[in-house]
């Protein structure tokens, strides 16, 4: 199992990492040109993660494709709010707000699943939604457009993940993947057409394959991790981005948390865990933690 959590934990630095180039290319790109190349990129790093017994060129055999549909464009939405917001707010900022989808999960599953949710979890919702305050503190801080984008990525987030619940047991991943990236090149090419294209240069180019193999090496890396460990001891790992957050904006950035945004960041990664117990203690599993990112 401990094999399964350390590679639990690279994988999600990988996901950290390809935020921070994300970060670094905002000012040089549209938004929709870096998801374009991200996406790209990515997706052709993900041809070589395919499970055994499935097919690529068969991902658009679907059991139930308005659902498929709909869990790729709250993807897609994700991916271009989360580009928006990496490249405005500091990272420290963006990871409180995008961090709230378990909770925003709690509250999407009381009124579309009609989920019974007990006081523990509840409380899991204030305390998560107080540390955000702490960290953005909206009275002291002028709010901007990325905050508003980073809290859309963590309820279209939780949008996908109860899609997810209905379709996992019924369709592929390369299926959920395919789909995904289909839509998310053709989103995003149009945008970059119509917005402003700037063709990248040899140093930019590398960055933006680096975003792809970030991207696609958290992918394997958590198919790995899943074979060693159950879901639910993966799960709390997921909030080491917290740190990483934390550390890449220091050092890359210039972005220094203060003491009360750093308790923020606590009781939000604390909230989160809270809700995977209560999860656990209820199901006996994690059920608003996907094995794969809901955007690329």
């Amino acid at each position: 199992m401990t094999n399964g959590i350390l590679l639990a934990l690279i994988a999600y630095a990988s996901y950290s990492f390809n935020d921070a180039v994300v970060k670094s290319l905002g000012g040089q790109f549209t938004v929709f040109e870096i998801g374009f190349f991200s996406t790209l990129f990515a997706g052709f790093f993900l041809l070589f993660t395919r499970l055994n017994g499935e097919r690529w060129r068969d991902f658009w055999r679907t059991k139930r494709p308005w659902a498929v549909q709909a869990r790729a464009w709250a993807g897609i939405a994700s991916g271009v709010l989360s580009v928006y917001a990496f490249t405005t707010i500091p990272l420290a900022e963006a990871y409180a707000l995008i961090f709230l989808a378990p909770l925003c999960v709690t509250i999407l599953s009381t009124l579309i699943l009609k989920e019974k949710v007990g006081p523990w979890r509840w409380l899991a919702v204030v305390a998560g939604f107080a540390g955000v305050m702490l960290v953005v503190r909206p009275d002291f801080r002028e709010m901007h457009l990325g905050h508003l984008a980073a809290f859309g990525v963590a309820f279209l987030a939780a949008a996908s993940i109860i899609l997810m619940r209905s379709l996992a047991a019924g369709e592929k991943r390369t299926t959920m993947l395919g789909v995904l990236i289909g839509y998310g090149l053709f989103f995003n090419g149009i945008g970059a057409a119509a917005t402003s294209f700037t063709l990248p240069d040899a140093r930019q180019l590398t960055w933006l394959v680096l975003s792809g193999a970030f991207t696609s090496c958290g992918q394997l890396l958590q198919l790995m991790a899943v074979k060693y460990a159950p879901a639910n001891r993966i799960a709390p790992t997921h909030y080491s981005q917290i740190v990483w957050a934390v550390i890449l904006g220091a050092l890359f950035f210039q972005e220094y948390p203060d003491f009360l945004s750093l308790v923020g960041l606590a009781i939000v990664g604390g909230s989160g865990l809270l809700t995977m117990v209560r999860e656990e203690a209820r199901l006996g599993t994690v059920r608003w933690n996907p094995f794969s990112r809901t955007r690329l």
